[in-house]
């Protein structure tokens, strides 16, 4: 068999012949040697975006995918374990071709030649393949690290028992923080889902979900005139920090006490206005103290039962493709999000879908660089001199100086709410060690399997249903939403929760993360009505066509189709029967909310969809957090199986 691409790609010949991989093979992310386990992992996740992202077309499985890579002379051989029609492909290890299987390319030469690769397709710059490629690299070490750390835990943990409920009472185990510490590998469609630069290994450690890490925040003492912030329904931000900070700080009367993440804290102080203001008397650093929070799946995204609030910290540490420090426009955002929900949208939401919440990131406080107007002694009292009459405001402040902290909602305090994070639902595992599979390779699996037992009907069945309440409790009220209110939101696996009842199908939906907010222009002005200045000073409204293609995006590629591709990759059902559920909920929903038409339309329709090619985007080297909106990331047309698949 030849397989053609449009980038070249030399077809086998007949003295080139296929191997084809037997499908019952040993998986490789199941090897005995977790340091092997850990490289095809991250070697699969490479191959699997760049073949997505370059529109290479993958074979059967069975067979061998071949490319080549002419502007390093090398040709690849890669067994293909699944093929997928969303392209959640499964591949052995890649090999040298004219080697036989015996010759592994291992994750170091496979990096090298993708990048390289792809710099020259497009022209980029030389240091960007060393940036790329060391990223590529980082993250596979980390990943490495995660299997090292899962294997030496043990049988699997309890997870697969406390996400049902009614299993065990009390739960054995905190189910939302363990569904964010679940991902492993990290986003199945990026060359360097977990690339952490700039800390240490020890580092890591603590501040690794992956690794069940934990640390007390890093306080500082901040002088009233220096302490800026804002709340949506009019509470003090200090009073919100005082709430969540421990006993015991040294606080001078009337200062506030301001949280960072520890690796934050230290690198903060290098910076010229927080030393200012620390020379100044302003501000002093008090260390870490009180009780561990847990790093959730963002890592900067702190958590801890027993707190009324999680916090979203600043983390100037480059994660994938950002540096992850909070912008005060995105904090703004979030508040600003939040008293549009208030004005009308939350209490719709809770009256026609009282499954589905949305976590609000109503609060933020930050402190002022030295020569701010705030920082000049004005304001007394801190973030509390805007309470009054603001809705919370407490100064706009000056630019970031990386203690900017958003303070977000926690309703599932002590495991309450049975939230689990959708992208640690789906997140594959690894083996114990002794080269054989976990028991389930995803929560997922576990909780298709008991709805399989609970309704007496096989696995595939389960999945359909499973799929069709998933559906229900998530994906139609986001759509509803933006039908009727012009709102929109980001919904990607990691920014969506799901909760599932003692059967294992979905019950309960929610939406966190108040940098994917998006209003409609043709809705802004009764939006504008409910809440006068919206849209002042944050980037909220755009074009509905270029809403309609970032949420088709991010609800329909990233979320829905790419829940389906869960299910093939992990064997559960065949995608194409999955597509027909999706496409016939869709059909129904578009015929119920004309205002959805222009989404649903592309959804259902459109050959190909608009698609974020988190690969291109890494070897572009472009910080996603930076920048206009409309060039963030590099963004490719990917063929839409909901418009292929039998109506």
């Amino acid at each position: 068999m030849s397989v053609a691409d449009p980038l070249g790609h030399t077809p086998l010949s007949a003295a080139d012949p296929i191997h084809h991989a037997p499908l019952g093979a040993a998986d490789p992310l199941d090897h005995p040697d977790v340091a092997r386990a850990g490289e095809a992992a991250a070697t699969e996740t490479l191959l699997r975006a760049y073949v997505r992202d370059l529109a290479i077309p993958v074979p059967a499985a069975g067979e061998e995918l071949v490319l080549d890579f002419p502007a390093a002379g090398v040709r690849l051989r890669v067994p293909v374990r699944h093929r997928s029609a969303t392209g959640w492909h499964r591949f052995g290890e890649p090999y040298l071709a004219g080697g036989g299987p015996a010759a592994a390319a291992g994750v170091a030469l496979v990096a090298a030649v993708v990048v390289r690769e792809t710099a020259v397709r497009a022209g980029l710059p030389a240091h960007r393949v060393s940036d790329a490629t060391s990223r590529v690299l980082d993250s596979a070490r980390r990943v490495t690290a995660h299997l090292a750390g899962r294997r030496a835990e043990g049988p699997d943990t309890p997870l697969d028992t406390a996400a049902f409920p009614a299993t065990t009472t009390p739960p054995v185990a905190d189910a939302f923080l363990r569904a964010e510490q679940a991902l492993l590998l990290g986003h199945p469609f990026h060359s360097a889902p977990k690339s952490r630069e700039e800390a240490s290994a020890g580092e890591l450690a603590a501040y690794s979900p992956e690794l069940r890490g934990s640390f007390p925040l890093h306080w500082f003492a901040a002088a009233p005139g220096v302490v800026t912030g804002e709340s949506a329904d009019g509470r003090d931000p200090a009073e919100l920090c005082r709430r969540v900070a421990p006993a015991g700080l040294d606080l001078p009367d009337g200062w506030t006490p301001v949280p960072a993440h520890p690796w934050q804290a230290r690198e903060v102080m290098r910076r010229p206005a927080v030393a200012a203001l620390v020379e100044a008397g302003l501000l002093r650093p008090l260390g870490p103290a009180g009780p561990a929070w847990h790093p959730t799946s963002s890592v900067r995204t702190v958590y801890r039962a027993e707190a009324e609030v999680m916090l979203k910290l600043s983390l100037g540490m480059r994660i994938t493709n950002s540096r992850r420090e909070n912008l005060r426009s995105e904090l703004r955002l979030g508040v600003r999000a939040a008293r549009l929900l208030a004005a009308g949208p939350a209490a719709w939401l809770r009256a026609e879908h009282p499954a589905f919440g949305i976590l609000r990131d109503f609060a933020w406080v930050a402190v002022d660089g030295a020569g701010s107007a705030d920082a000049a002694g004005q304001g007394a009292g801190g973030a509390g001199a805007g309470g009054a009459g603001g809705g919370g405001r407490a100064g706009v402040g000056g630019a970031e100086t990386g203690f900017e902290t958003a303070i977000r909602d926690n309703p599932f305090r002590s495991g309450a709410g049975g939230a689990l994070c959708v992208a640690g639902l789906l997140a594959e595992r690894t083996g114990p060690g002794d080269g054989s599979p976990p028991r389930h390779r995803a929560l997922l699996a576990a909780a298709v399997e008991r709805a399989a037992r609970a309704r007496a009907v096989s696995v595939a069945e389960a999945s359909a249903l499973w799929l069709a309440r998933y559906l229900d409790v998530l994906a139609v009220p986001l759509v509803r939403l933006q039908a009727r209110y012009g709102v929109a939101l980001e919904p990607h696996h990691q920014n969506t929760l799901v909760a599932l009842d003692a059967d294992g199908l979905p019950r309960a939906g929610w939406y966190r993360d108040s940098q994917g907010y998006y209003v409609a222009a043709s809705r802004a002005g009764e939006l504008e009505r409910l809440v006068p200045g919206l849209a002042d000073g944050v980037d909220l409204v755009f074009d509905d066509a270029f809403v309609d293609e970032r949420v088709a995006y991010y609800l329909g590629v990233g979320n829905l189709l790419g829940v389906v591709g869960a299910f093939g990759a992990l064997g559960l059902a065949a995608e194409e029967d999955l597509l027909r559920v999706l496409r016939a909920a869709l059909e129904r929903l578009r015929a119920a909310e004309p205002g959805a038409e222009g989404l649903l339309g592309l959804l259902l329709d459109a050959p190909v969809l608009r698609c974020k090619g988190n690969h291109l985007t890494c070897v572009d080297g472009r910080d996603e957090l930076a920048g206009d909106v409309h060039a963030q990331s590099v963004y490719i047309d990917l063929p839409n199986p909901l418009s292929e698949v039998q109506r």
